[in-house]
C-alpha cells in the first residue's frame, strides 16, 4: 500500500489521535492493565492491577519497564501495547495469544492495526526504544524452547486490519534457533512412491516432526493449467521422520509425484519449521499480519510465519516492510519461513537496503517475494526460495495498475536491486516478473534514491540491475523470466490478441530505451520444465549465460533491439522451430568490470558505486564480530569497516566479517565498499551499539 511519502503533517497525527480516542477502546472499556515496574509477566507484582493479565485485557508494558513474557497460556489478550520492553523467555515454552500488539512509544492503548496510531519519529539518541523481543541476533531463542504468537481476531475489531503485529517506529525482533542450510537441493531423483530422499549436503538443525516441502520438478499440464492450479501442482508436503547421517531425509508418507534430480536440474526439499512462530488461530476465519513502519528497528532469523496475510486486501501482507525509505538499513530477513499466506509472503514496500536471505516462501496467493510500488532499491533477495505461487487478483486501490496479480516468485518494477542463487518452483504465472509501464494512471518516473543519498526523479522502466545472477527458475507454468514482456491474457487469448498485445509492448518500450551503456545484465539464469523460458518486452538486455531444459521455447517473442547473448544452451526445446539459440558478441574473459564482457556494446560504463548493509555486530568482550553483506554490479576491490578491510566469506563480499577492537561504550561502526572501476560508496553505513 502506498500513501503519502512526505513526513505526516501536524494535522494529520492529530487526526489519528483524535481517532484513537473516539474508538471504542477509548470510550467505555475497562481501564487498560498497566506494568508498574519490570518484572516476569506472571508475576501479579508486575502490574498496577495486583494481578496478571487475562483473557480479553488491553495490555500496556509502560516505558522505561522490561517486562518477560514468561507464560504458556490459553487466554486471549485483546491487545498488548509495547511502549517498554516485551522480551520472551528463552528457557522454555512460551505462548501468546492475542489480538493485536503494537510497538510504539505512545501508552495509550489503540486497536488501529495498520496506520501507525501516533507517526513514527526518529528516535532519540538518549531514549530507549519501545521493544518486542522474540529472540535476539545475538541470543535466539534456542533449540529446546519455543516462542509461539497465536493472532486473534476479536468482536469489534476492523477485520481490514487486526489481527496484526505492528511495529510504530520501535524495535521488532523474531529470532529462533539457526538453521545451516533452509532448503537444499536433492542429490537424485525421489521416485514416486518413495519415503525418503537424498539430499546434496546434510543440513544442521533439521529434526524429526519438522514439516518439510518437496518442490515440483514438472511444469503443470495444459489442461491442468485451465482448472485449478494447486490442484495441478506436484510439490508436495511431508513430516520429517529422521535424517541421517549422509544426508538423507525419511518422510512419514510416501511421496506421490517423482521428484527429478539429474546434473544441473534437481528439485529441493525446504525444512518450513522453525521454533518461533506467528500465525494466525483461525486460517479459515480473519487471518492477521506484521509489518514494520519507518524508523523501526529490528529484524527477523529462523522465525515462521504461517496462515498470515488477508485475501484481497492492500497492504495486509505475511511480512511487510512498509514505506521504511533508508531509515532501516540494517534490517534482514534471514531463514525464515513463510508459508501459507493468503497475501504474498514478503512485501518491501517503499524500502531500501533490506537483506532477504535463505527464506523459504511456499503457497502464496499472489505474488510470493514482492517490491511493491517502484520506488525499492538496493535490497539484497539472496538464496531464496519460492515455491507453489497461486494465482490472485488485482488488489484494491493498488498503485501500478497493469500489475495483474498473477502469480510470481519474484516481482519487482524497478531493477535497481540484487537477486542471486535464487530459486523460483511452481509458479502460476512467473519465475520472476520485471513489470512497469507507463499509461494515463501511472507515470513511471518516481523519486529515486541516488548513490549520494539524494532522491531524483527518474524513469524506472530504464533502471539497471545491480546484479542478477545465478537464478533459477523450473515447473513454470508459464514465464522463467519476463522483462517488462506480455502479462499473459485471462484466458489465454488468441493469437491475434497476442499479436496486438506484442505489438502495443514494442510501441510502449520504443519510449523508454535502458542507457546503452547501462544495459540489462542477466547473468547464468537456469529455466527447465517451462513454456516460455526467457522473455524481454525492453530493449537494452545482455543476457550473458542462459540454460534452458525441457521448455515449451527458449526465447519467446521479446523485443530484440540492443540485445547482447552469450552462452546461451538449449536441451530437450519442444517447439525447436520457435525458439532463438544464438549467441552475438565475440567470447571474452572474465574481467568483472564489465568492460570486456560489453564488447558487443559500446561505451559501457560502471559509475555506480557498490551499497554495503552491516547485518550484526556482536560484542564480545572487548572485541566485536561485524557481519555484513555488498552488493555490485560489477566486481567488488574491498569493505572497509571502521578503517580495517572486511575478510569476504562469499564470493564478491556477497557476505563479509571483520573483527574488531570494542572498549565499553557506545561502539560507532562504518562500513563501506569501493569496486574494482573506483566507483567509493558515497554513503557508507553508520551503526552505533551501546
Amino acid at each position: 500500500m502506498r500513501t503519502a511519502r512526505t513526513p505526516w503533517s501536524r494535522a494529520a497525527t492529530a487526526l489519528v489521535a483524535l481517532a484513537a480516542m473516539l474508538s471504542p477502546v477509548a470510550a467505555g472499556d475497562p481501564a487498560p492493565v498497566r506494568s508498574k515496574q519490570s518484572g516476569a509477566w506472571s508475576a501479579k507484582e508486575t502490574w498496577d492491577a495486583g494481578r496478571v493479565p487475562a483473557a480479553g485485557d488491553r495490555v500496556v508494558v509502560r516505558s522505561g519497564h522490561h517486562v518477560v513474557y514468561d507464560a504458556d497460556s490459553k487466554d486471549v489478550i485483546r491487545l498488548v501495547q509495547v511502549a517498554g520492553t516485551l522480551e520472551f523467555a528463552r528457557d522454555r515454552r512460551t505462548r501468546l495469544e492475542v489480538g493485536l500488539i503494537t510497538v510504539s512509544a505512545r501508552e495509550e492503548p489503540s486497536e488501529e492495526g495498520f496506520d501507525c496510531h501516533a507517526a513514527p519519529a526518529a528516535p532519540a539518541p538518549d531514549r530507549p526504544r519501545p521493544a518486542l523481543l522474540v529472540g535476539t541476533p545475538e541470543r535466539p531463542v534456542p533449540a529446546g524452547a519455543s516462542a509461539l504468537i497465536r493472532l486473534h481476531h476479536l468482536a469489534g475489531m476492523d477485520k481490514d486490519s487486526c489481527p496484526a503485529v505492528v511495529c510504530c517506529g520501535g524495535r521488532m525482533e523474531f529470532h529462533g534457533a539457526p538453521l545451516s542450510r533452509t532448503w537444499v537441493k536433492l542429490a537424485r531423483a525421489v521416485p514416486a512412491g518413495a519415503s525418503a530422499a537424498a539430499l546434496a549436503e546434510r543440513p544442521t538443525g533439521w529434526a524429526a516432526g519438522d514439516r518439510v516441502v518437496l518442490t515440483s520438478t514438472r511444469r503443470p499440464a495444459e489442461g491442468a493449467a485451465r482448472g485449478s492450479f494447486e490442484e495441478a501442482s506436484q510439490t508436495e508436503v511431508r513430516t520429517l521422520t529422521g535424517v541421517g547421517a549422509g544426508g538423507e531425509v525419511r518422510l512419514d508418507a510416501p511421496v506421490t509425484f517423482e521428484h527429478h534430480a539429474d546434473g544441473n536440474y534437481c528439485g529441493e526439499v525446504a525444512n518450513l519449521s522453525r521454533n518461533v512462530v506467528v500465525e494466525s488461530a483461525d486460517p479459515a476465519g480473519v487471518r492477521g499480519h506484521t509489518m514494520y513502519h519507518r524508523h523501526s528497528a529490528g529484524g527477523i532469523s529462523y522465525a515462521e510465519f504461517r496462515h498470515l496475510g488477508k485475501r484481497g486486501v492492500l497492504g495486509r501482507y505475511a511480512l511487510h516492510f512498509h514505506l521504511c525509505g533508508d531509515t532501516m538499513r540494517g534490517s534482514a530477513v534471514v531463514g525464515a519461513s513463510v508459508w501459507d499466506s493468503h497475501n504474498r509472503w514478503l512485501t518491501v514496500h517503499g524500502t531500501e537496503y533490506l537483506v532477504v536471505r535463505d527464506v523459504v516462501g511456499y503457497k502464496s496467493v499472489g505474488h510470493g517475494f514482492f517490491l511493491e510500488d517502484g520506488t525499492e532499491v538496493n535490497n539484497v533477495f539472496d538464496r531464496n526460495l519460492a515455491a507453489l505461487v497461486l494465482p490472485g487478483r488485482p488488489l484494491p486501490k493498488q498503485l501500478l495498475p497493469f500489475d495483474a496479480n498473477k502469480g510470481a516468485g519474484f516481482w519487482w518494477a524497478n531493477c535497481l536491486n540484487t537477486f542471486t542463487g535464487n530459486v523460483a518452483a511452481d509458479c502460476a504465472e512467473y519465475g520472476y516478473k520485471f513489470e512497469c509501464r507507463k499509461g494515463p494512471d501511472f507515470d513511471p518516473v518516481l523519486p529515486v534514491r541516488q548513490p549520494d543519498g539524494t532522491r531524483k526523479p527518474q524513469d524506472v522502466r530504464t533502471l539497471p540491475f545491480v546484479r542478477f545472477e545465478n537464478n533459477e527458475a523450473h515447473a513454470m507454468r508459464f514465464f522463467g523470466l519476463n522483462l517488462r514482456g506480455i502479462t499473459r491474457p485471462d484466458g489465454f487469448g488468441t493469437q491475434k490478441t497476442f499479436y496486438a498485445l506484442n505489438d502495443a509492448l514494442r510501441a510502449e518500450a520504443a519510449g523508454a530505451h535502458p542507457d546503452p551503456r547501462r544495459p540489462f545484465w542477466v547473468r547464468n539464469f537456469r529455466v527447465w520444465e517451462s513454456n516460455w523460458s526467457f522473455h524481454a518486452g525492453t530493449s537494452g538486455v545482455f543476457l550473458d549465460g542462459l540454460d534452458v531444459y525441457r521448455a515449451e521455447y527458449g526465447l519467446w517473442r521479446s523485443v530484440m533491439d540492443r540485445h547482447t547473448y552469450k552462452n546461451l544452451s538449449f536441451k530437450e526445446i519442444r517447439n525447436k522451430d520457435l525458439h532463438m539459440p544464438f549467441s552475438i558478441g565475440p567470447p571474452a574473459e572474465d574481467d568483472e568490470t564489465g568492460k570486456e564482457y560489453f564488447r558487443g556494446i559500446p561505451g559501457f560504463v560502471d559509475d555506480s558505486p557498490p551499497s554495503t548493509v552491516i547485518t550484526s555486530v556482536a560484542r564480545t568482550g572487548g572485541r566485536a564480530l561485524v557481519r555484513g553483506t555488498t552488493a555490485d554490479s560489477t566486481a567488488v576491490k574491498k569493505v572497509t569497516v571502521n578503517g580495517r578491510d572486511a575478510r569476504a566469506t562469499r564470493d564478491n563480499f556477497a557476505e563479509w566479517e571483520v573483527e574488531l577492537d570494542a572498549p565499553p561504550g557506545r561502539l560507532v561502526v562504518t562500513a563501506g565498499a569501493v569496486d574494482r572501476a573506483g566507483n567509493v560508496e558515497k554513503t557508507p553505513h553508520v551503526v552505533r551499539v551501546d
